[in-house]
């Protein structure tokens, strides 16, 4: 028995205080988890000003301290953690869970940096018993179980799965955090001085260590998409949305097929202003110069609250027919959702079987993280 259940490392940063606000409201009479952060006196700020009770312990861990990361991990069953950059301030972490049978899960889009800890801790991991999960905020989460979900659907309406699956944004009000934009220019920066992560990257299964199935869309450029009769455009998550969801095919053993293709766009809109959209968005930099919020900082609530998404999954078969899943989330995807779907997936790990390894929460938890979104999170998967 460890002293808690889980603890949110970050509760200080704006993604981490939120997480740990909506653990309070949500479950306020669970007792079994801590805030962590650098600093004492700056959570005890934090706890004080979003209405954490009194009561939650609060411990002091930094990441250029790993023994204090090893005695942070080794008092809970799941650790949270929203300090990024990974690539920066994660891989003590991720070392310190894997060898002592605890439970990760993070918010990282950072495809080198999970290659690397794949690489060095799967084995680890595998024997201690603990879970690694990255990605479990909006990317890639709706993604990864969207597929599912529409796969689910081929099986029901077509009896197999479908070879091919089309992820289409329709709708997205809200931005990308801070942390995502740092990442981001993180990963930028490592390309630039080791250019073979340049092809790690542009890799579809960077993330499926000894498989790589057939040519993937680039989804690089504005198209006009026959099977929604509608122009499309580049969506700047695909390149880490779809690498997650060929890992998780890929961990449960190629449900999907080993010929399986799958690529993700934004919606633009029909006819020649359809076009010009696409063509604009296409040229659209979302993380281009110093605009936009830094980490540590985000939107209000009542811009968290007014946000939402719409994500058509459509599954194609090879003679024509096609299976259709939608998921929505009811607040902004970088803060709003994320925290939700941060903190239950940690609370779905608590007392979880202790099947070890890097895995993605799709493959790991499918369905059952899926119902729990459903019921506590503000998203919904539906079959049409």
């Amino acid at each position: 028995m460890r002293d808690f259940d889980l603890i949110v490392y970050g509760a200080t940063g704006f993604t981490g205080r939120l997480v740990a606000e909506y653990l309070a409201a949500t479950y306020p009479g669970h007792g079994r988890w801590a805030m962590a952060g650098r600093s004492l006196s700056k959570l005890e700020e934090v706890r004080d000003l979003i209405g954490v009770p009194a009561d939650v312990p609060l411990i002091v861990a930094d990441a250029d301290d790993p023994a204090s990361l090893t005695a942070l991990a080794a008092r809970t069953e799941v650790v949270v953690t929203t300090v990024g950059p990974y690539q920066l301030y994660g891989s003590a972490l991720v070392a310190a869970c894997a060898a002592g049978g605890t439970a990760y899960v993070d918010l990282c889009g950072e495809p080198a940096w999970m290659r690397q800890m794949i690489d060095a801790h799967q084995d680890a991991a595998k024997a201690s018993g603990a879970r690694i999960l990255f990605s479990c905020g909006f990317d890639s989460i709706p993604f990864d179980l969207g597929v599912l979900t529409a796969q689910e659907a081929a099986v029901t309406r077509f009896g197999r799965v479908a070879p091919r699956v089309k992820g289409r944004v329709r709708r997205m009000q809200g931005g990308f955090s801070g942390g995502t934009a740092a990442s981001l220019k993180a990963t930028l920066a490592a390309a630039a001085r080791d250019p073979s992560l340049v092809m790690l990257l542009t890799n579809p299964f960077a993330l499926t260590p000894g498989f790589t199935g057939p040519h993937q869309p680039t989804g690089l450029l504005p198209e006009f998409d026959t099977t929604l009769n509608a122009w499309v455009a580049p969506f700047v998550m695909a390149p880490i949305n779809t690498k997650n969801v060929h890992r998780t095919n890929f961990l449960l053993g190629h449900p999907y097929g080993t010929d399986f293709v799958y690529d993700e766009m934004m919606v633009a809109g029909l006819g020649d202003l359809g076009k010009a959209a696409a063509e604009a968005l296409g040229k659209l930099n979302p993380f281009a110069g110093d605009k936009g919020p830094k980490p540590g900082e985000g939107p209000s609530k009542e811009e968290r609250d007014a946000g939402h998404y719409d994500i058509l999954f459509a599954a194609l078969t090879l003679d024509g027919g096609r299976a259709d899943a939608v998921v929505t989330g009811d607040r902004d995807p970088g803060y709003g959702s994320t925290c939700k779907m941060l903190a239950e997936t940690a609370l779905c790990l608590v007392g979880g079987e202790a099947k070890g390894g890097v895995w993605t929460p799709g493959a790991l938890l499918g369905a059952t993280l899926r119902d729990r979104l459903q019921e506590k999170a503000g998203l919904t998967f539906t079959a049409c």
